[in-house]
């Protein structure tokens, strides 16, 4: 390749890495697998080898994990938390080996799993947690101690008073978990995640903790990274010592004295994966003696004295047998692909789904075609794409009616979805019913799925509105429901008939419309008939209300079904309005502000509510209509930005004293 030709690719490829690793490691939504990921970084590597004058000081290829982010407390790692190099062949393996003997001579390794999660560090003081952190870009992680607290197999009080001790370990979301999670996501028309690292780390990285407990997340600790009070001379001795400390660790390693041996291990914890009940991209290899990890060092990036090996995903044919059609909460139809069973990464699989119309015309696949799944993450199953077409084949299209309730579907102009109009379509409506009494909602405690389905099933309950009309004594007749049980949940009702008009709203599952939009909604419009009554121009003057949403919320307050549900509402006592706070002045009015770092006296959702009571508006992010930015200490890169854009920038004094002098 000519340097020109290279430079190019270069830059194209810096982009693109840029790019994922933020969809991966800050926005936790990744758009590519891991391996298409990976073969791009090793391109960039193998350019920027053959021409060094390429290799930029902020190359991907130097980068560790991600930014830090601003709603968390900075921590400062002490020892850095490195990224492994990876290997894609056995031969790369031998390499390694090569090269860490000719520094240090005869060596032992240790193999591990290579676990699929987030990179935390947990410290220990006298044997006590005190804090925990994420590994950020290696140097600077952020403070998430509360949410590692939530993690039950974490121990608060390690088994000894150990005077210092600093681990890594590495949080993920089991199996089992994951998919309850993909369950509940698909039962409440919630977005769903991608893989159970995503998963993870989306849960880890919640502001409020209680959301991070209902994730049920795991963690196990496979490294020492600071000891004060113990001498520890290899790696198979300190995981032994955590062990006793009560820490969960790897539920296997091997301690092998060549690189054969080790590859012989690798390739049985990958013939194994699928039997492990939390996720693995590949295997690590450790130098164990913990002298000789000093002596060899690290690069800008990676320890010289461990390598990972990346399992490529593993991919299979089969013939596709059928498409069925499942409709979600919000209407919406949703292809499954039937499949001849196969065996998986260690699972049986004959089901997929196959997400919309353009992805079935995309991919090219039609009934009776021999396709090519892989399961992304290693837990869910998806179509690649075609292998080879069926001699008797049938394409697939989407149904012109409900397939539960025949009702009519349509598809809107640039929507990828086919949507049921019947908001009475029962496949529908125990969906509904899940996310109306969820926490978001109308936070009715004790209606959990179970109990929905047996008051649907028995006829008590075709609406949300039914809820309101249940009784203690119809509840208590159930099984297994007393009269306590029922009491309680009547007692939930009706308490819930007092919540604020943004929960309702936010219950009754407008497409489009989330809680923080329907927040919104209600500050411009505390009153529902006021709300029903606004068009879709009047609705985009709300700022963060975009076009296709005023359009939803209009056509959904249209359909007499809407007005006939309020209405019930309104006789059943539930309330159908919004307080809002009245401004103390509105000397800020028309100004936009955006908060960073951390202020001297006010934590940023007091001083966001200042703001606001005095007429401006707070956004999360910094554009040239940004009025002011009121930076704290550790402000990071919405200050950069700032001061980019020629943004004024405020300390909070500076903005107080704006306020008094008004």
């Amino acid at each position: 390749m000519k340097f020109e030709e290279a430079k190019q690719r270069v830059d194209e490829l810096t982009k693109q890495l840029n790019y994922h690793n933020d969809r991966y490691y800050n926005r936790d939504e990744p758009e590519i697998s891991d391996y298409e990921y990976d073969m791009m970084l090793r391109e960039l590597e193998n350019l920027e080898s053959e021409f060094p004058q390429l290799a930029k000081e902020d190359s991907p290829t130097k980068r560790i994990g991600g930014d830090r982010a601003e709603k968390f407390s900075p921590v400062e790692h002490t020892v850095p938390m490195e990224s492994l190099h990876d290997s894609f062949s056995f031969e790369e393996l031998r390499d390694f080996d090569r090269r860490v003997r000719e520094a240090v001579g005869d060596v032992c390794y240790v193999v591990e799993p290579k676990f699929d999660g987030l990179s935390v560090s947990a410290e220990y003081r006298n044997g006590l947690f005190v804090r925990g952190s994420t590994r950020g870009n290696g140097t600077t992680g952020e403070d998430i101690t509360e949410n590692l607290r939530t993690i039950r197999s974490l121990p608060m009080r390690l088994s000894e008073p150990i005077e210092y001790l600093e681990v890594r370990g590495e949080v993920f979301m089991s199996d089992e978990s994951f998919r309850k999670l993909l369950k509940y996501q698909e039962e409440t028309g919630e977005k769903t995640a991608k893989n159970p690292r995503n998963a993870a780390a989306g849960a880890l990285r919640q502001k409020d903790s209680q959301i991070t407990a209902q994730r049920n997340l795991s963690i196990y600790i496979f490294n020492i990274q600071q000891i004060t009070g113990k001498n520890i001379a290899s790696h198979k001795e300190g995981i032994e010592y955590l062990r006793q400390l009560g820490l969960p660790t790897s539920p296997f390693e091997e301690k092998l004295d060549n690189i054969e041996d080790a590859v012989i291990a690798i390739e049985h914890i990958g013939s194994s994966r699928g039997e492990f009940d939390f996720p693995i991209d590949g295997a690590v290899v450790k130098v164990d003696d913990l002298a000789m990890r000093e002596e060899l060092g690290s690069t800008a990036k990676f320890p010289r004295w461990a390598e990972a090996y990346k399992y490529p995903p593993e991919e299979k044919a089969t013939i596709l047998r059928d498409i069925e059609i499942n409709v979600g909460r919000t209407g919406v139809l949703t292809p499954t692909g039937v499949f001849d069973p196969i065996l998986l990464a260690g699972t049986t699989v004959s089901r997929a789904t196959l997400h919309n119309e353009d992805f079935i015309k995309e991919k090219d696949i039609r009934i009776g075609d021999e396709v090519i799944l892989r399961k992304a993450g290693e837990i869910i199953p998806e179509v690649v794409g075609l292998s080879r077409r069926g001699g008797s084949t049938k394409a697939f299209e989407m149904p012109k009616v409900c397939p539960s309730c025949g009702g009519p579907v349509v598809r809107e102009e640039g929507d990828a979805a086919v949507r049921c109009t019947n908001t009475a379509c029962p496949a529908q409506l125990m969906r509904n019913l899940i996310h109306f009494v969820s926490r978001d909602a109308m936070d009715i405690d004790g209606l959990g799925p179970a109990l929905l389905e047996a008051l649907t099933a028995n006829g008590l309950i075709h609406s949300p509105a039914d809820l309101y009309k249940l009784k203690a004594a119809d509840i208590a007749e159930l099984e297994r429901m007393g009269e306590t049980s029922a009491s309680n949940v009547t007692s939930a009702v009706e308490r819930s008939k007092s919540n604020e008009l943004s929960r309702l709203i936010t219950g009754l599952g407008i497409r489009l419309v989330g809680s923080k939009a329907a927040k919104l909604l209600c500050r411009k419009y505390p009153d529902i008939d006021k709300l029903m009554a606004a068009s879709e121009e009047e609705l985009t003057e709300i700022d963060g209300i975009g076009a296709a949403m005023a359009k939803s919320v209009v056509g959904y307050f249209e359909m007499p079904e809407t007005k006939a549900l309020i209405e019930e509402f309104r006789q059943l006592g539930v309330n159908l309005s919004e307080t809002v706070e009245v401004a103390e002045s509105a000397v800020l009015e028309g100004k936009t502000f955006v908060l960073t770092g951390t202020l001297p006296t006010m934590k940023r959702a007091q001083a966001a509510k200042l703001i606001e009571c005095h007429g401006g508006k707070v956004s999360s992010g910094v554009s040239k209509k940004t009025s002011f930015v009121v930076a704290g200490e550790e402000a990071g890169s919405k200050l950069e930005k700032a001061l980019k854009l020629g943004v004024p920038v405020l300390t909070e004094e500076q903005l107080l004293e704006m306020l008094r002098d008004r």
